[in-house]
C-alpha cells in the first residue's frame, strides 16, 4: 500500500485503496505522504471522518513517525490538527463582544437557565487554562446550546485584524500552526467546505489523503445541504435587535411566523413542484430579509463595539438570503430530473415540540468532487470498505470519478478523455476469514416486515446467543427492532444483556469488552463504532439488510435520475448503502488476530434475492453455511475454548 501510495503522489494519477483492519493502512499513507511533504516543502492534508481516528493519528502514529523518520529525513516531520471555527473557543464572544444567548437557544425552564449559567461559568474558568481552546479537549463537554455561547461560525467572525482580541484567538493559532506543518489532519466536512465554498480554510496543499473514505459522500453531502425554518427567520429577525429600523425587522419575523403556518399544513415529503402557498411564503421572507441586509448596510467605523453583534446579524440574513433563493431557484427547472437540488419538507424534533424544517441537498455531490477535489490535488482513499460487490466502481461513480476498466460491451459510453484518471487496489486483510469467521445465512426464516421482528427471528436470536454464551453483539436496522429484542429476550436468556440507549455509548461498549458474558444490541451507530478484540465478542447478528427508508427523498429521488438515465436506481444507490453497512457491520467480528466467530445475517433475500449476489461479494470471505446446527456447535467450542487457544 506505501508503495501504491507513493507511486500515485510521484504520477498525480489518484488511487483507492481497501484496506481491512490490522493492515497498517495509517502507517501505510503517513510514510510516503511525509517523505513527499518534506522533499518537496509542502503540506499534505489527511482527513477523516471521526474524532477517534483524528485521535489515534495525532496522538499516537505521527509523533511514533516523527521520531522513527527523524533521523532519515534530516528533522523531525511537524503535523498539526485543524477543525471548524465553531470547534473553537471565542474570546472576544465569551467576554461579551455580541449577544449573551443565541435567540433559537433561549431557555424557559429555570433549571436549564441555571445549568447553561454553571456551564458557561465553566468555561470562562477553562479558558485561562486551555492551550488550544478545543472544544474536544473540554472533559465533561457541554451542551451545543452552551458552546454557542462562546463560539462564531466563519461568517460570523470579525477576522483577526478587527478583532479587539484577535492575536490571542485560537482558532487562528490552529490555522497558523497548521500553515507551517507538513502533515495536517482534517475532518472531512473542513475538507469540503474547503473545496466546495471557495473560501480557502486549509493551508495550501497539493496531495489529500481521505481516510474513512466510505463516509466522504455522506459528508459532503451534509456540508452541502441547506436549511430553513421559520424559528431561522425569527431568531434572525430579533438578532437584529436596535441595528435597525423595527419595522422592517418586524416584517422579517412576520414572514418568519407566514412561513410556519404555510408549512404546518403541508405534508412532510419530497417537493417535485413548488406548492403554491410555500412560494408565496418563501417570496415574502426573502424580500424581508433582502430589505433588511440593505438597511443594515456594511460596516459601520463609529460602533465598534457593537461589531460581533452586527456581523452575527449579517452572517444570520445572509445565511436566509442564500437557502430562501436557493430554494426558489430549484424549481425554475421544470423537469425534476434535470434539477441539481433535491427539495423536501421534514418534521424533526421531539415529541412535545415538532416543527417544519425545509431542505435542500444536491442530487449529487460527484461533480462537484471530480471539479473541486480530484481536480486540484492528487488523492488517496482509503478504507477497510471499499470494494463493493467486488469491485470499487459503485463508490467511484459516487465521487465523480469514471469505471475503473471500462467494459467492452456496446451499451458502454465513450470514454470521457477529461475524466480522473484513478486506479484501485485491494491491499487484503491479515486475517483468514474463511478459517476464522462463518457466516450464517438462514434461508428458511420469512423476510423481515414492517411490524417488528417476527418470533421465528426472536428464537433465532435466542439460540445464538445461548450457543455463545453471550458475546453476542447484535446490530439492528431501527431502535424500535433493538428494544424489541432486548424486552423480548431479557428474561428469556442467562446471560446480560444491554442496549443502547441505557448508558452512553462509551459506557456500555466498555461493559460489553470487560464482561465475556455480556450481549450488546443497538443501532446505526454501533456499526462502525465497535472495536472489541478479544473474546468478549464471538457473535455478531444483524437483523435485516440495512436499505436505506424507501420514502428517505434524497435515495428516492437518486434512484429516480438514476432510472431516467438508463442505470438501475435501486443496485446503485439502495444496494450499495446496503452494501456498505453490511460490510462495516460485518467487520466488527474479527478485530484481533486470534479471533474467531460468526457473523449471522437473519434476512434471507440475502441468499435468495437478485442483489444477493451483490451484497454477498462487499462481506469479508468468511465461510458461508445456513445450517443452524453447526452454527451453534462451532459457538459452543468457541465458548468453551481456553482463552489463550
Amino acid at each position: 500500500m506505501a508503495q501504491a501510495v507513493r507511486k500515485a503522489i510521484s504520477s498525480g494519477e489518484h488511487v483507492a485503496v481497501q484496506a481491512g483492519t490490522g493492515t497498517g493502512k495509517s502507517l501505510a499513507y503517513l510514510v510516503p505522504s511525509i517523505h513527499h511533504a518534506v522533499a518537496k516543502g509542502t503540506t499534505v492534508v489527511i482527513s477523516t471522518a471521526t474524532i477517534a481516528l483524528q485521535r489515534q493519528l495525532v496522538d499516537r502514529d505521527l509523533p511514533r513517525l516523527a521520531k522513527a523518520l527523524k533521523p532519515l529525513l534530516g528533522r523531525a516531520p511537524t503535523f498539526a490538527i485543524l477543525k471548524g471555527r465553531r470547534n473553537y473557543l471565542c474570546l472576544n464572544k465569551l467576554h461579551g463582544g455580541g449577544d449573551d444567548v443565541d435567540p433559537a437557544d433561549e431557555l424557559f425552564d429555570p433549571f436549564a437557565i441555571s445549568a447553561m449559567g454553571r456551564a458557561v461559568k465553566r468555561l470562562h474558568e477553562w479558558a485561562d487554562t486551555t492551550e488550544k481552546g478545543d472544544r474536544d479537549e473540554l472533559v465533561p463537554g457541554v451542551t451545543d446550546a452552551t458552546w454557542r455561547q462562546v463560539s462564531v461560525t466563519a461568517r460570523e467572525c470579525l477576522g483577526a485584524a478587527k478583532c479587539p482580541v484577535g492575536e490571542e484567538c485560537f482558532a487562528e493559532k490552529a490555522k497558523a500552526e497548521a500553515g507551517k506543518a507538513d502533515i495536517v489532519v482534517t475532518n472531512h466536512a473542513l475538507l469540503a467546505i474547503d473545496a466546495l465554498e471557495g473560501r480557502p480554510v486549509l493551508p495550501e496543499h497539493d496531495v489529500v489523503v481521505v481516510d474513512e473514505a466510505h463516509e466522504l459522500v455522506d459528508r459532503v453531502t451534509g456540508v452541502a445541504t441547506g436549511e430553513l425554518t421559520s424559528g431561522i427567520v425569527v431568531s434572525t429577525s430579533r438578532r437584529l435587535g436596535k441595528l435597525i429600523d423595527q419595522a422592517a425587522a418586524d416584517r422579517l419575523a412576520e414572514a418568519g411566523e407566514g412561513l410556519a403556518m404555510v408549512l404546518e399544513d403541508l405534508p412532510p415529503g419530497r417537493w417535485d413542484s413548488l406548492p403554491q402557498p410555500a412560494s408565496g411564503a418563501l417570496s415574502a421572507v426573502l424580500s424581508a430579509a433582502s430589505a433588511c441586509r440593505t438597511a443594515l448596510g456594511g460596516e459601520r467605523k463609529d460602533d465598534p463595539d457593537g461589531a460581533v453583534g452586527r456581523k452575527v446579524a449579517q452572517a444570520s440574513l445572509d445565511e436566509v438570503v442564500d437557502i430562501a433563493t436557493r430554494l426558489l431557484g430549484v424549481f425554475e427547472e421544470s423537469d425534476p430530473a434535470k434539477r441539481h437540488d433535491v427539495v423536501w419538507l421534514a418534521e424533526q424534533g421531539p415529541d412535545h415540540s415538532r416543527y417544519k424544517v425545509l431542505h435542500a441537498a444536491p442530487l449529487w455531490v460527484g461533480g462537484l468532487l471530480r471539479e473541486r477535489l480530484f481536480g486540484r490535488s492528487t488523492v488517496v482513499l482509503t478504507s477497510a470498505t471499499l470494494a463493493l460487490g467486488g469491485n470499487f466502481d459503485a463508490l467511484a461513480r459516487q465521487w465523480g470519478l469514471p469505471p475503473e476498466k471500462v467494459a467492452e460491451s456496446q451499451t458502454d459510453p465513450v470514454p470521457d478523455p477529461d475524466a480522473p484518471k484513478w486506479s484501485g487496489m485491494d491491499v487484503g486483510s491479515p486475517f483468514a476469514h474463511a478459517r476464522s469467521g462463518i457466516l450464517y445465512i438462514n434461508k428458511r426464516l420469512p423476510p423481515p416486515g414492517r411490524d417488528g421482528l417476527p418470533p421465528a427471528y426472536l428464537d433465532e436470536i435466542a439460540g445464538l446467543v445461548e450457543a455463545a454464551g453471550g458475546r453476542t453483539l447484535g446490530l439492528f436496522s431501527s431502535m424500535r427492532a433493538a428494544k424489541q429484542a432486548t424486552e423480548a429476550l431479557r428474561g428469556r436468556l442467562d446471560t446480560p444483556l444491554l442496549c443502547q440507549g441505557d448508558d452512553s455509548t462509551m459506557q456500555l461498549v466498555k461493559k460489553f469488552a470487560e464482561d465475556e458474558a455480556t450481549s450488546l444490541f443497538g443501532t446505526l451507530s454501533l456499526w462502525q463504532g465497535v472495536d472489541v478484540p478479544g473474546p468478549s465478542l464471538s457473535c455478531v447478528i444483524i437483523d435485516r439488510i440495512p436499505f436505506p427508508r424507501p420514502d428517505d427523498p434524497l435515495v428516492a429521488a437518486r434512484q429516480r435520475a438514476t432510472d431516467s438515465r438508463g442505470g438501475n436506481g435501486f443496485l446503485s444507490v439502495s444496494a450499495t448503502h446496503a452494501a456498505l453497512l453490511l460490510a462495516q457491520g460485518a467487520g466488527r467480528l474479527l478485530r484481533g488476530m486470534d479471533d474467531r466467530g460468526v457473523v449471522a445475517i437473519l434476512d434471507p433475500r440475502l441468499a435468495t434475492a437478485r442483489y444477493g449476489g451483490f451484497l454477498r461479494a462487499s462481506l469479508p470471505p468468511f465461510w458461508t453455511t445456513d445450517d443452524r446446527e453447526k452454527v451453534h456447535a462451532a459457538l459452543r467450542r468457541l465458548r468453551a475454548a481456553p482463552v489463550d487457544a
